[in-house]
């Protein structure tokens, strides 16, 4: 057994990020996962570049990094679905398969023969993992949905950013496509329960995502506050809704993040920082005081943390015990000696590039460690490897397949 997961099979019809991650994750942890690609294209995020990686003189290969992002340690069959011949290979496949995942429209794969309700009559223990922009049902079950627009939709915006009252204030999405990669850890989770559900009781199960619904469910505390209150929360650029101090500070030569997360700390943090009336004052004495008063204690604060430079302050504060940390570019995450240590950059060896690194999957299993990560697969690099092994054709067959254009 090379992870947990060994032994099963996912047969993923999904593209681009949140599908591709989950059937990523499944991977990593020892899943065999087809990933079922169209002839002559593949994925679209194939072509999502420049930034490609590089072969062993320089040159661009055809493999953009946004796809080596997400489709580590899988196998790219290509298969035309929208031919008989390629329906039924896929329906095949998936009678041999633990899992299916796919994010076509709604209603995208019923014409083809290959929705839940198809394969599942071939396949009753079927795990068959449905994302979409806003779910199967719902007046906007036909939209199509994209990350960007999601955490517009979803809230996300009207809390990320600086206030509108400062300079540069607006709403702001995040850095990175945070919808589709939370919904592509939600279809992990429900995959992985669906599955326990299925070894306990023979029967497979559909499940129905919305990025949408993520989106949602992981506003946490902000939605919270708003539903206690009724009262929507605004962006506050870098400061807590419901903590003070935590947020960026600038010092002498950049920034800080000061993560005060109770009293005691915040009590360390004055002592450090010669504000030593602060926690004496019955207006900063407790953090419910320090959020109804942050207007006046945050320029306090500023005013201290300009006199010392980053370094100086992380030095200081680290010895007293009061969380803090710099702002890094991604070049100074990579170079961090825990970084480093914990193993996050891993090098996998690729057909045309020679090798591409690869950020690695973060979860530390004692026994079953994930150790056998392999490079994104070339498009179509394992057709024939699978046409024999599971879809059980023969070489005259596929090859026939292949000059029609199926595979």
């Amino acid at each position: 057994m090379t992870g947990a997961l060994s032994g099963l099979r996912v047969l993923d019809l999904s593209r681009v990020l949140a599908g591709p991650w989950a059937s990523q994750t499944l991977a990593d942890m020892g899943a065999e996962v087809i990933k079922i690609e169209r002839p002559g294209a593949g994925d679209d995020t194939r072509g999502w570049g420049p930034p490609f990686a590089k072969d062993a003189n320089g040159e661009d290969t055809s493999e953009a990094a946004y796809y080596l992002t997400a489709n580590r340690g899988k196998k790219s069959l290509t298969i035309d679905i929208t031919k008989p011949e390629g329906q039924e290979i896929v329906r095949n496949l998936a009678a041999e398969s633990d899992v299916v995942l796919e994010n076509f429209k709604v209603g995208g794969l019923k014409k083809y023969g290959l929705d839940y309700a198809s394969l599942s009559k071939v396949n009753p223990k079927l795990v068959y993992c449905s994302i979409t922009g806003f779910g199967q049902d719902g007046p906007y079950k036909d939209r199509p949905g994209y990350d960007f627009m999601i955490q517009g939709m979803g809230g996300l915006m009207s809390i990320t950013g600086a206030p509108d009252s400062a300079p540069g204030g607006q709403p702001m999405k995040v850095g990175v496509a945070v919808a589709d990669i939370f919904t592509g850890l939600y279809a992990t989770i429900g995959i992985l329960a669906a599955l326990r559900h299925r070894d306990a009781t023979g029967e497979g199960q559909y499940i129905d995502l919305a990025l949408l619904d993520v989106q949602t469910a992981v506003l946490a505390n902000q939605a919270m506050n708003y539903l206690a209150t009724g009262n929507a929360p605004g962006r506050l650029g870098n400061a807590h809704p419901n903590i003070v101090p935590y947020e960026a500070f600038p010092t002498a030569d950049g920034y800080l993040i000061l993560a005060v997360g109770n009293d005691s700390q915040f009590k360390s943090f004055c002592a450090v920082a010669g504000l030593d009336a602060l926690p004496l004052d019955e207006r900063y004495a407790t953090n419910r005081k320090r959020v109804a008063n942050r207007v006046e204690l945050v320029p306090l604060i500023r005013q201290a943390m300009v006199a010392k430079t980053t370094d100086e302050w992380i030095d200081a504060l680290e010895k007293a015990n009061v969380p803090c940390g710099p702002i890094n570019t991604l070049d100074r995450v990579f170079e961090n000696p825990q970084v480093k240590h914990r193993g996050m950059v891993k090098q996998l060896d690729h057909p045309t590039a020679g090798t591409v690194p690869t950020v690695a999957n973060p979860i530390k299993f004692s026994k079953t460690p994930i150790t056998d990560e392999k490079a994104p697969p070339m498009l179509g690099q394992h057709s024939d490897e699978i046409l024999r092994k599971v879809a059980d054709l023969s070489d005259d067959q596929i090859a026939k397949l292949r000059e029609a254009g199926i595979v």
